[in-house]
């Protein structure tokens, strides 16, 4: 495990972490908005927000994909004046994503831009700011449903070890590390979910904690004897030293004592698994997916790993039956006389 200096200071890009196109300034693209459009974007962000719910991440990015839209529309043209949110037809949305797709957007990226696009389009219809909805008639490419990398079980293991060794000087930043790594492959939630979990969620006789997931869905997700036991210690021995004698209800903490932030925890888990040989570089996603994956290797079965990651779907969770027939293949043209 890296050193506790190491960890503390600022850290390098992750291994494979690839520089995609320069990102707009949306904050920018959507004050140089006309005001009536400007106050369309924050009436629908509230819709997003308040009336379905969703998560801050989702709002944001939904919204950055209409800013997006609305600043392409205003552009002025070579040949002619600025178009107005009341112009919006198919042709101009078809030109919007064939304009990102220039720029470097790749197949998911545009599949999100257009479900945004439809999303907005309806709700603007329904508002009466346009006539009609011409997201109705929006196709895009099917986003590539990749096939996640995750950990053997061994090596799933030996991460578990490493972080473990890495906490025997009793660091409080290395105890929080560990209580992090084993936490999110015990349970398979999201960073976004742990860093959202608060002390009392946790329950330590039943050993389960309570997650708020996405639409504000809570539920109930248990963790195993190894998770409980880094936790426990991490509480007793390394969040007050973080804490500082502050008054804080975050179950994990920034080196200031403030509540731990997703790109913090993205990062222990980059550098964690680094110590890992061979492992392939991953972030939390990669744990939740190693986790989802060994359940099924295990005998669980699809129904309760949906509801264990909080999928909407069951579609969702059956990317990783894909995944488990995979590794089975591979291990039967490596075993087997007859293979």
């Amino acid at each position: 495990m890296p050193s506790a200096s190491a960890r503390r200071g600022a850290a390098a890009r992750p291994a494979g972490h690839r520089k995609g196109p320069p990102r707009p300034d949306l904050r920018a693209l959507r004050e140089a908005l006309p005001a009536s459009e400007r106050a369309v974007v924050a009436d629908y962000e509230r819709h997003l927000s308040l009336e379905r719910g969703l998560s801050p991440h989702t709002v944001r990015a939904y919204v950055g994909d209409v800013v997006s839209l609305l600043a392409f529309l205003t552009e002025a043209e070579d040949d002619g004046p600025a178009r107005a949110l009341a112009d919006l037809d198919v042709g101009l949305l078809r030109a919007w994503l064939a304009g990102q797709r220039s720029g470097g957007a790749g197949r998911t990226t545009l599949a999100r831009r257009a479900a945004a696009a439809r999303t907005f389009t309806a709700w603007a219809h329904r508002q009466g700011v346009l006539k009609a909805d011409p997201g109705g008639r929006l196709a895009a490419p099917r986003a590539h449903r990749t096939l996640p990398g995750v950990l053997r079980a061994e090596q799933a293991g030996e991460l578990m070890q490493a972080a473990a060794a890495g906490a025997e000087q009793r660091d409080p930043v290395a105890l929080r590390d560990r209580a992090v790594v084993e936490l999110l492959y015990a349970t398979g939630i999201r960073v976004s979910e742990l860093c959202g979990l608060d002390v009392g969620v946790v329950d330590f006789d039943r050993r389960v904690v309570s997650v708020i997931g996405k639409g504000d869905k809570e539920r109930t997700v248990p963790f195993g004897v190894p998770a409980a036991e880094a936790l426990t210690t991490w509480l007793d021995a390394g969040r007050p030293e973080l804490l500082g004698g502050k008054l804080g209800k975050a179950l994990f903490l920034g080196v200031r004592g403030n509540r731990l932030d997703p790109r913090a925890a993205r990062r222990i888990v980059h550098e964690a698994v680094a110590a890992v040989p061979g492992a392939l570089d991953m972030g939390p996603h990669g744990l939740r997916h190693s986790a989802a994956t060994h359940l099924l290797e295990g005998g669980a079965d699809l129904r309760s790993v949906q509801e264990l990651l909080g999928h909407a779907t069951l579609a969702t969770t059956q990317l990783y039956t894909h995944v488990t027939v995979d590794r089975l293949k591979a291990i039967h043209d490596r075993a087997h006389p007859r293979a």
